[in-house]
């Protein structure tokens, strides 16, 4: 099956790319240029037609790339034709009438380049990833898993356990052979290294995958203390209806912000208070929930709700940031109430102290993601599969002797399953080759 689709944005623009790879791909050039197609990974100006009609469609960029050295590891053309709606529909339209030419589905290109061996999943993902990319950050981390740092450590401590596995194996089927009596004792140190490598790059608070979807940061507080005043401020627009009613925001409502690189989305949410409203009581549920899920919380309150604390747990207290609004009403109550951290006064209406309040959430940011170069896991799934791969390790680390071979195998063989999953490579064969490689059985 030869695959088709619009590889630039849609929309009017000065150029369209439209990628096409397949088995038929050097037909499909020859019938739209007609002609034979021009010289691998030479740019060659031709005009493209239709071949049934034979009507000139647009003149541009024709560029072949032969397997296996293409993007997808296929035959691979790009043509690179004016950015007109209607010259890209024409394109489209013909190369649809092509037998066994479909349009392609949403990243089938880059999953070609994986089933082809281009690529292996982190590289994927990480393309995802940048052409998703908002900030800075979030650029920074897509380029740095596509160079490779990460599938090189998950690759290294694979390639590490398999030779452990092909010692064990080699153990189990071949025990007549004169092997180290310490061979188990190596093994456990070599698993033992990996283990706590895979302990440390789980403790990373997470950064990875924050920056991938971005830091959120929920507004809590009882109704009309500014919750949605400081939202729209915030997002320098008005996202949010701004009423001197209680209960007028009842949803939570969502916006993604770039701070300085960082990529932010900011929670404003109802106002915590007892109602018997049904709508408005399952907005404070919400609310209630973003606050616990929430990686910082403005806590806003004003001179009337001071005694606001009923809902808070231990974990929700220590990520959040007691803010008081309405400074412009006076702060001299202030002295006579036990904070357990000192509040930041602030006055929106008045734009007071709101500077200190964004350099307060710029600085736990930039404290989070102080050490974001060093992070491996961008996705919930590495995260899983390494959190599997740990566990199997500590099972087979407590295994004590020789006499437990067969099952260590097995833990081994699992905890290996999951590193190649990350980097979507499971092979069984791996691990005899390993074997006789490294062991001179049989002769």
């Amino acid at each position: 099956m030869t695959i088709y689709a619009l590889s630039s944005g849609p929309g009017i623009s000065g150029i369209a790319v439209i990628r096409v790879s397949g088995i038929k791909t050097e037909k499909v050039i020859s019938c739209l240029i007609n002609d034979s197609p021009p010289k691998v990974k030479v740019a060659t100006l031709k005009k493209i037609f239709n071949p049934k009609s034979g009507d000139l469609i647009d003149e541009g960029l024709v560029i072949f790339f032969k397997s296996p050295n293409s993007y997808t590891g296929e035959d691979m053309a790009e043509f690179h034709v004016h950015g007109s709606k209607a010259v890209v529909q024409e394109i489209l339209n013909v190369l649809e009438k092509f037998e066994d030419c479909r349009l392609a589905e949403p990243g089938e290109f880059t999953k070609l380049a994986f089933q082809n061996n281009k690529i292996n999943l982190l590289k994927a993902e990480s393309i995802g990833d940048l052409i998703a990319a908002e900030t800075e950050l979030q650029r920074k981390q897509a380029l740095r898993i596509m160079s490779g740092d990460s599938s090189k450590k998950f690759n290294l401590w694979r390639e590490e356990l398999i030779k452990a596995l092909a010692d064990i194996e080699a153990k189990i089927d071949f025990p007549e052979e004169n092997l180290p009596e310490n061979g188990h004792v190596n093994i456990k140190t070599k698993c033992f290294t990996i283990k706590n490598e895979i302990k440390r790059t789980l403790d990373d608070n997470k950064t990875g995958e924050i920056i991938r979807e971005g830091f959120r940061i929920a507004i809590i507080g009882p109704p009309n203390v500014g919750k949605s005043s400081l939202l729209n401020y915030l997002s320098k627009r008005e996202v949010a209806i701004v009423s001197e009613k209680a209960g007028t925001t009842r949803d939570v409502l969502e916006v993604h912000l770039d701070l300085e690189g960082i990529p932010v989305i900011i929670f404003d949410t109802a106002g915590i208070r007892d109602s018997g409203d049904e709508i408005e009581a399952k907005g404070i549920k919400l609310a209630i929930k973003r606050a616990e899920d929430a990686d910082l919380i403005i806590t806003l309150l004003d001179p009337k709700s001071l005694d606001f604390k009923g809902f808070f747990n231990e974990k929700m207290e220590d990520k959040s940031i007691l803010v008081i609004n309405k400074s412009d009403l006076g702060t001299e109550y202030l002295k006579s109430i036990n904070f357990k951290t000192t509040p930041l006064t602030i006055s929106i209406k008045e734009d007071n102290n709101l500077d200190k309040l964004i350099e307060v959430v710029k600085s736990k940011l930039k404290k989070q993601f102080l050490r974001s170069d060093n992070v491996l896991i961008t996705r919930s799934r590495h995260r899983s599969h390494l959190e599997e791969c740990y566990k199997h390790l500590e099972v087979f680390l407590k295994k004590k002797d020789n006499n437990e071979f067969d099952l260590a195998a097995e833990d081994l063989r699992l905890a290996i399953r999951h590193l190649g999953a990350i980097v979507g490579k499971v092979d069984v064969e791996e691990i005899l080759g390993s074997i006789f490689e490294n062991f001179c059985i049989g002769k």
